[in-house]
């Protein structure tokens, strides 16, 4: 019958649509998450530069959180969009579905119109009696009798598939009309994040201008901080390197030992002793010399971009490479995490603590993984000692202030070269 028709065509709809639309709200609560955590960053941002910018001179953090705090603003905003973007495609998927049920209820209402009209005339025993005789043969009279006999039940189906699409349509009613108002509020939201973006750029060149006429007295703080930072990040390279030379001497003496014995032993049994040709072995292959360090290797490669924070909650100010302010260029060989007071320090993955230094009043804390190694800078004390074991997320210490704001450098080193921590940690 074509009741059955119907009904599969509404079942099939109903499962396809299904998946789309847990799809597409998946996708609206990913980007909903990822939008109030933009604004958590923002609002921390914010809290740190209202802390120092209270009658103190402009520095160095402070413009760094600005511009961060336009970065984040045109994430939010670029956030908002593709929230739209996904809604707006719900809200076509909802309007086909609301279409189609009915169209669908259209069908089932005139199909059971013409089961009443059929009812009508068919409403005594005689009528149904004339209906059987009428059949051409006895096969047809047959199909009728059992026509005749399921005919209530169908009745009864369909009743109940009419009001079961009533309700369906009724429920994607309201749910396209809450999508309407969910864009709306987009919408609002929107243009309330553009406005604000707008007032930051303008506390941007506001502040960017009073750099500009007043460079030469910043310029010596900017050269200092990045005079400090450059010294910093040697002695770290030149620790990391003296933990590769230390690990390449242990290689040499164990070659050493192992040609010793292969002598001694020739000459007990009266042999010409073997000649040992050792190949150069790379800085790679010296790290991951034993299998405890291959392991730990593997595993630090295969978290890479799900590595988590060194700090709880922050906002980065400072990215990994090159960068510009005022006139003043430099690289940098990792990135800044600016947090809250007090922030615990935690470590980003399971390894051993290589080397604690204090220099200029802070600690630096290096942590090694196999060939890979991880560095937390500006910490105003430590709660581990070198040569321990520490693992993920243990903490480690405590942010320090840096111009009143407390700020934590995180470097990723593999083998003494720097690489780009913001690829290799959680977004």
């Amino acid at each position: 019958m074509k009741l059955n028709k119907l009904f599969l065509s509404l079942l099939f709809i109903a499962l396809s649509t299904t998946a789309f639309a847990q799809q597409t709200s998946n996708e609206l609560k990913a980007l909903k998450q990822k939008k109030e955590a933009i604004e958590r960053q923002i609002e921390l941002a914010q809290r740190n530069l209202n802390k120092t910018t209270s009658g103190k001179k402009l520095t160095l953090s402070q413009i760094n959180t600005i511009k961060a705090q336009v970065r984040l603003m045109q994430e939010k905003i670029s956030t908002i969009n593709s929230e739209m973007r996904s809604l707006d495609n719900q809200i076509t998927e909802n309007t086909g579905k609301v279409h189609n049920l009915q169209t669908r209820l259209s069908d089932l209402k005139k199909e059971y119109a013409g089961m009443i009209r059929f009812a009508q005339r068919n409403r005594n025993s005689y009528d149904k009696m004339m209906f059987i005789f009428a059949a051409k043969d006895f096969n047809q009279g047959y199909k009728r009798i059992k026509y005749l006999q399921q005919f209530g039940q169908y009745r009864k189906k369909q009743a109940a598939y009419i009001q079961g699409t009533e309700k369906d349509l009724n429920n994607q009613i309201s749910v396209l009309d809450r999508d309407l108002k969910n864009k709306l509020s987009l919408l609002k939201q929107q243009e309330s994040e553009k406005s604000r973006l707008d007032r930051k750029k303008s506390e941007q060149a506001a502040v960017l201008n009073n750099l500009s006429k007043d460079e030469r007295k910043y310029r010596q703080d900017i050269q200092k901080n990045r005079q400090q930072q450059a010294a910093i990040d040697r002695q770290m390279k030149a620790e990391i390197n003296r933990i590769i030379e230390a690990e390449r001497r242990k290689e040499e003496a164990r070659i050493k030992e192992a040609e010793r014995l292969a002598a001694a032993k020739a000459k007990a049994e009266g042999k010409v002793a073997p000649v040992v040709s050792a190949k150069p072995r790379t800085t790679s292959q010296i790290l991951r010399n034993s299998p405890e360090d291959a392991k730990l290797s593997d595993a630090f490669e295969n978290n890479k971009g799900n590595l988590p924070w060194p700090v709880a909650s922050g906002v980065i100010t400072t990215h990994f490479g090159p960068y510009t302010v005022g006139t003043a260029r430099g690289q940098n060989d990792g990135v800044v995490y600016q947090t809250s007071e007090n922030a615990s320090v935690r470590a980003v993955f399971n390894g051993k603590v290589s080397k604690i230094r204090n220099i200029l009043g802070k600690y630096i804390v290096i942590i090694r993984h196999g060939e890979y190694f991880t560095i937390y800078q500006n910490l105003k004390n430590v709660s581990v000692s070198e040569g321990t074991s520490v693992t993920t997320k243990q903490a480690i210490g405590t942010a320090a202030n840096n111009d009143g704001t407390p700020e934590v450098g995180f470097q990723i080193n593999r083998g003494g070269i720097p690489l780009p921590p913001e690829s290799w940690v959680a977004r």
